[in-house]
């Protein structure tokens, strides 16, 4: 809409503003208009109180557009250029001015006016602002700045700013800079050039921040890190140690909840992002010292854990669920990251000694132990109360249907309102965590306890749809371990187990190409299954001899193949070779058309395979049982 003069451009008197708001609107916009800087300062001064204490016209929004149509921009560049320069109090009045009246707009204005060049091309003036503006002036100033990184042209606005240092030195006395400074991040990612930006300015701007937080406990700090890390991955970080060392400050000081949650989180982000370099600098310190930071970090997150998980079932549909249930998770993932770089460790040569003393190790695998066994407990509680009712009960005993991403379920009133759980990323970091130790810790109790949750396991495997959540390679992990134990065959081919994985490797060879993450989840299901083939004997399964028809049918792919490919080909033709040998005479004689085929493919597998290949003997091994076989 134009702007007039007069009244008549805002319309005719309606409920939402009385003719006297017309007539106050009609003299603003003169006054706005004019050339004189001091009756626009007026006109922008009358702007401020209409619009504060008339609450009928702020939601007359053609009003609104109209008014700020008649704003200059240039104007309002000079009133936040001339403020932020000057000492003296009509420089800070110019100042505050032109904050307020930019905030109340911001907030009134549809969004899609926030990308307008009249906001962010007084952006990089109001973060050189942020300088020297009093407390009140701040408080607006962060307030505008945040609204307008809500948007794509607004953040990438703050982002191209050259020195960002007025906001990072502002960031621990204001923790809305780094709310702004987060947003500016992440919705810049989503503009085409906006990525290409962010590669130079991330980097830069933490280890600003890094800095800026010095002294201080930085709990903030590591709340921002932890939430920003897991979206951006800045190459290279100068400023990793730093971090690292605020985080070991926390550790020592026996933090309060808030802290404890920044810490955690900010922990398992670093582990995802730089894992080598993170975990280095985590988890080994002096072995010498009665309770290295390492062992207090991992010790004091088991903790967490420990006491948490109880009462978690309790608060799932609180509103600090999503909260506390993040801060399990961290911790999970951080427990998970641990037991690989202590694993790799112990195999690694060159790093000459243990990460820890032998005393800490072992006092950490008790823990862990203990805290795998109440991830046990709670897994089962949660997935009773989602699916199951209780474990070994009958579905007609359950309670009212609920339509999930795995299909119409009978479910207890006490289960999640709003994520199913196989929707929740905890339990896939719970399970993750579970996993790893099953594999790694020979502790026979502990898997026994485990193989409860079969039933879980098998439900989750299948659970996968676009979009959700992959517990499938974790899942594998864990049952690598169960089935060494005749519990643990004996429940995952009673909860049709056999069923679930073989159809996953029918899915991968009847698919090609398959992706590499595919490979190497079928040589995982090979695994499991070659256990249980080799431990139970039950050759006379038609279940299994099914496998058998699929792989005879199997068009191999192209000959020049990843390694994973021709790992996962050998690893099949391995299974089903031990299917063969182990089945009846008569069961050999009904498929002697499908060993044919497979003798085949084994055949053609060993002319695309060199001779050095160190996958030659094992293929090797597989024609010569297929030669007797026959």
């Amino acid at each position: 809409m134009e702007p007039s003069s007069t009244g008549e451009g805002i319309g005719k008197p309606r409920d939402s503003a009385s003719p006297g708001d017309l007539v106050d609107l009609g003299k603003i916009r003169t006054l706005l208009q004019a050339e004189d800087d001091t009756k626009t300062f007026t006109g922008l001064a009358l702007v401020k109180s209409l619009l504060d204490n008339s609450p009928q016209l702020r939601d007359d929004q053609d009003a609104i557009q109209s008014l700020w149509g008649s704003i200059s921009a240039k104007f309002l560049r000079r009133l936040i250029r001339t403020g932020s320069a000057s000492s003296n109090s009509n420089g800070k009045d110019m100042l505050n001015l032109a904050v307020s009246v930019m905030h109340t707009f911001s907030v009134l204005l549809p969004a899609e006016a926030l990308g307008e060049s009249k906001f962010t091309r007084c952006i990089p003036l109001l973060i050189q602002a942020v300088l020297n503006s009093s407390p009140e002036i701040m408080d607006s100033l962060l307030r505008l700045l945040y609204t307008l990184s809500s948007v794509p042209q607004g953040a990438k606005a703050i982002i191209e700013v050259e020195d960002l240092s007025p906001l990072t030195e502002a960031a621990p006395s204001s923790p809305l800079v780094l709310d702004i400074i987060l947003y500016a991040f992440l919705n810049t990612m989503g503009t085409p050039e906006g990525k290409q930006t962010l590669v130079s300015r991330v980097n830069d701007t933490i280890q600003s921040l890094v800095s800026s937080f010095k002294g201080t406990d930085s709990v903030t700090l590591l709340e921002f890190l932890g939430g920003l890390l897991r979206q951006i991955f800045p190459p290279n970080p100068t400023w990793l140690g730093a971090v690292v060392g605020y985080i070991q400050n926390l550790v020592r000081s026996r933090p309060n909840p808030e802290a404890r949650s920044a810490y955690t989180n900010a922990t398992a982000s670093l582990l995802q992002v730089y894992p080598d370099d993170a975990s280095k600098l985590l988890f080994t310190d002096d072995k010498d010292a009665d309770k290295p930071l390492g062992y207090l970090l991992v010790h004091l997150l088991l903790i967490d854990i420990r006491s948490s998980a109880p009462t978690l079932l309790a608060k799932i549909n609180s509103p600090e669920y999503p909260k506390i249930s993040r801060r399990l998770a961290s911790a999970f993932d951080t427990t998970t990251m641990f037991i690989g770089f202590l694993v790799r460790s112990l195999e690694d040569e060159s790093m000459g000694s243990l990460v820890m003393s032998p005393d800490s190790l072992l006092k950490l695998r008790q823990t862990i132990s203990e805290t795998m066994s109440v991830t046990v407990e709670y897994l089962r509680d949660r997935w009773d109360a989602s699916v199951a009712g209780a474990m070994g009960l009958h579905p007609e005993a359950r309670s009212a249907n609920t339509v999930t991403s795995m299909g119409t379920r009978h479910t207890l009133a006490w289960d999640s309102m709003k994520d199913a759980a196989e929707q929740d990323p905890f339990i896939l970091s719970a399970i993750r965590a579970l996993a790893l130790w099953l594999r790694e810790d020979e502790n026979e109790s502990l898997r026994k306890e485990a193989t409860g949750l079969t039933d879980m396991f098998m439900d989750l495997y299948t659970s996968k749809t676009s979009g959700d959540l992959d517990f499938r390679s974790p899942i594998l992990v864990a049952l690598e371990p169960l089935v060494t134990i005749k519990r643990g065959r004996e429940i995952l081919l009673q909860n049709g187990g056999w069923k679930v994985l073989a159809q996953d490797l029918t899915n991968i060879v009847r698919e090609p190409p398959s992706r590499e993450d595919d490979m190497i989840r079928g040589i995982d299901v090979v695994r499991v299954l070659l256990s249980v083939v080799e431990l139970e004997r039950r050759g006379n399964s038609e279940e299994w001899m099914d496998l058998i028809t699929t792989v005879a049918a199997w068009d191999l792919p192209d000959p020049s193949q990843s390694s994973s490919v021709q790992e996962f080909e050998v690893s099949l033709l391995q299974l089903c070779c031990v299917i063969l040998t182990n089945a009846s005479s008569g069961t050999r004689k009904r498929y002697k058309h499908s060993i044919s085929s497979i003798a085949g493919l084994a055949s053609q597998l060993e002319r695309s395979t060199k001779p050095t290949d160190p996958l030659r003997e094992q293929l090797d091994d597989v024609l010569d049982m297929l030669s007797e076989l026959r």
